[in-house]
């Protein structure tokens, strides 16, 4: 099944590019537009003034077009649900600037040399061997809702214009229930100017997919080669790679000018495993899902659909 036409829900709005008329929204990885008709007006006004409140809104959206459809408020028991279901990150780590053509990768990966973040202090059972980070890669590809007979609930790699946040979610519960490794959120942002995140799903399709964010787990894994031995940041991203990849490859996946000519990751930030989508449009706050309740919603939702 191809992407739908039809996808609504209480959201909050991460940011309005006016210039442009795209809009972002928290829940949603994917970058919407305004529709060119006469409601375009309204909606534009609705979502500014949500923005402006920190409201969430009632939203229609088009997937298949990127369209924003409709904007309502919705209803106070829609609205007293969503903010009893939204618990946000208890002080987040902070964002950084990076500029991905000038990564050197032989230093950039390494956590001991580049990636002293403080949030590594709070797990130190990390991932022993390339081997292990391997098996782990595949395993949570195994559970892809495109294979036959998936678990349930599987996960949608092929669907990858949307879901990063509960894939990731989902896997981070793979990798510390099952196998008991630390596991850590990286997020790409594409927030400068009108930037965006661009990737060809190679694995899907072939299209160009585009995002104004993306998630996914990240683990610390043991390397030792002859007499040297050092920790590597590992990204495990089933959707983009066949097997786990440095920090640096899947920051640079994202930059795909063959997709468009602005396609740019002009932030980044590693997280703890607990955080689940941005909570707002700067990179700075998060939202969590303890319970895994939104993330197996979202996982449901998005497992019989494709990407191209």
């Amino acid at each position: 099944m191809p992407p739908p036409t039809k996808d609504s829900g209480i959201l909050t709005v991460a940011a309005i590019r006016e210039r442009s008329g795209r809009i972002l929204f928290n829940e949603r990885q994917q970058i919407f537009t305004l529709p060119e008709t006469q409601a375009r007006g309204e909606i534009f006004g609705r979502l500014k003034e949500a923005l402006e409140s920190k409201r969430p809104v009632k939203a229609a959206l088009d997937p298949r077009r990127g369209l924003v459809q409709r904007i309502d408020v919705p209803s106070e028991q829609e609205r007293i649900e969503f903010e009893r279901g939204r618990s946000l990150l208890d002080k987040p780590e902070r964002i950084m600037p990076v500029d991905v053509p000038n990564i050197d990768p032989t230093r950039f990966n390494i956590v001991d040399i580049s990636l002293k973040i403080p949030v590594f202090k709070l797990c130190t059972k990390i991932v022993p061997s390339y081997k292990k980070a391997k098996e782990i890669f595949d395993y949570c590809a195994q559970q892809s809702c495109h294979l036959p007979g998936p678990p349930i609930p599987c996960i949608p790699f092929q669907y990858v214009i949307d879901g990063c946040y509960a894939r990731a979610h989902q896997m981070r519960r793979i990798i510390t229930e099952k196998y008991g490794y630390c596991c850590e959120k990286v997020f790409s942002f594409a927030i400068d100017n009108d930037d965006t995140l661009a990737v060809r799903a190679d694995k899907w399709g072939g299209c160009c997919v585009f995002w104004w964010y993306h998630v996914a787990p990240l683990i610390r894994v043991q390397i030792k080669i002859l007499n040297f031995s050092f920790v590597l940041a590992l990204v495990i991203d089933p959707s983009m790679f066949d097997k786990p990849v440095l920090l640096s490859s899947w920051l640079t996946a994202q930059e795909n000018t063959a997709c468009a000519a602005n396609a740019h990751v002009s932030m980044y930030t590693i997280q703890p495993g607990s955080a689940y989508t941005p909570a707002n449009g700067q990179g700075t706050a998060f939202t969590t899902d303890p319970a895994y309740t939104a993330t197996v919603a979202t996982l449901n939702a998005y497992k019989n659909l494709t990407t191209c």
